[in-house]
């Protein structure tokens, strides 16, 4: 007997129900869970095609089936297998994308140190908004798993997790499956308390083991805004304004452009306060995040690329700025990206022309 799509499907949907609500599955239930439109009679011949085939059992008399280690096995091993296909692809996209990316962030600091004759600094975009692409637990000792988060970006983040009760490997099977099933496609913000109690319910004695696990995704998909790459352009600039050009000045400014730490952080500091999508803001003076740039100004602004990809502007000057040109030339950046990237959902700098940077 072939197991074709349409019983894959059918045996899909009898895994995932299973998993979310623990009970039996009925004919009646996949009618409505599928897309297949098939009537519960012919449904329930496929089940006991299913079940001849050793994928699902009837735990009881004129009871719904559950799925056996066999139509487990299938499930895992085709998930595993599309999940492995996703990373290879989006990481050949991403490495492309961010050759790419490099160059124009160069070029465009360039362009705008020149238009504003001010010095300038873009951070490399970080992804914001992560969604969980797979985890994988792989049993390293008695006493020891390997949790494999892969997240959006093709993040992978592995954790150690030590075991409390011995794991055998049906039981191992399982927990992955109901970590896929529950957590595939979510933020960490979508992970709420009831969502972790009903899965630590449903995995019993190794409920520390999910625990564990959402504790190694919140830490796998946070932004790492630390080891962005940052270019900077400019940075002679300064010495064309006479207030910033004497010589202790000018050490300490070219001191703090060097300083690609204190940059990365100053960056991350300016944009707490500041809307995650597009907001523009100005530090004037003793504003500035940094002792060394407290006498000049900073306006920062953020870009948003789509897809969770997201990163920072800043441009470096006098207090005497001329704002209205260094806010144009921050805008401009909107159709400059969007033509580069070529897409329609990056939004750069999307900000109304009447608007003006916040103090």
């Amino acid at each position: 007997m072939e197991l074709d799509e349409r019983k894959k499907k059918i045996l899909t949907a009898i895994i995932q129900n299973y998993l979310e609500t623990g009970e039996p599955v009925g004919s009646r239930t996949i009618s409505k869970y599928t897309d297949l439109n098939l009537s519960s009679a012919t449904i329930r011949n496929e089940m006991s095609d299913l079940e001849e085939m050793g994928y699902i059992v009837q735990p009881h008399t004129s009871a719904g089936r559950i799925p056996s280690d066999k139509g487990y096995r299938l499930y895992v091993n085709e998930l595993i297998e599309r999940k492995n296909q996703e990373v290879a692809e989006v990481r050949d996209m991403m490495i492309e994308k961010t050759d790419k990316m490099e160059k124009v962030l160069k070029q465009v600091v360039q362009v705008l140190a020149r238009n504003t004759n001010y010095a300038t600094m873009i951070a490399g975009p970080s992804y914001h908004q992560n969604s969980i692409k797979f985890i994988q637990l792989s049993k390293v000792s008695d006493d020891q798993l390997l949790a494999v988060i892969v997240a959006e970006g093709n993040l992978v983040k592995n954790q150690m997790i030590r075991l409390t009760e011995p794991i055998d490997e049906q039981a191992l099977l399982k927990l992955n499956l109901l970590l896929n099933t529950q957590l595939n496609g979510l933020t960490i913000g979508e992970i709420n308390l009831d969502m972790i109690t009903r899965m630590k319910q449903q995995a019993g004695i190794h409920s520390a083991v999910i625990g564990s696990v959402v504790d190694a995704v919140a830490e796998a998909i946070q932004p790492d805004d630390e080891d962005r790459p940052i270019y900077i352009s400019g940075t002679t600039n300064i010495f064309n304004y006479p207030e910033l050009s004497d010589s202790r000045k000018a050490k300490e400014l070219l001191s703090a452009f060097e300083d690609k730490k204190e940059l990365a952080e100053m960056i991350l500091e300016t944009t707490k306060g500041v809307d995650q999508g597009n907001g523009i803001t100005a530090y004037i003076g003793n504003e500035s995040p940094l002792e060394n740039m407290k006498d000049c100004s900073v306006v920062t602004a953020n870009y948003d690329l789509g897809h969770g990809l997201k990163g920072t502007v800043a441009i470096v000057g006098p207090r005497r700025m001329d704002y209205a040109n260094v806010v144009e030339n921050l805008k401009q950046l909107k159709v400059q990206m969007t033509s580069i990237f070529g897409s329609a959902d990056a939004a750069l700098l999307d900000s109304s022309p009447e608007d003006e940077p916040e103090g």
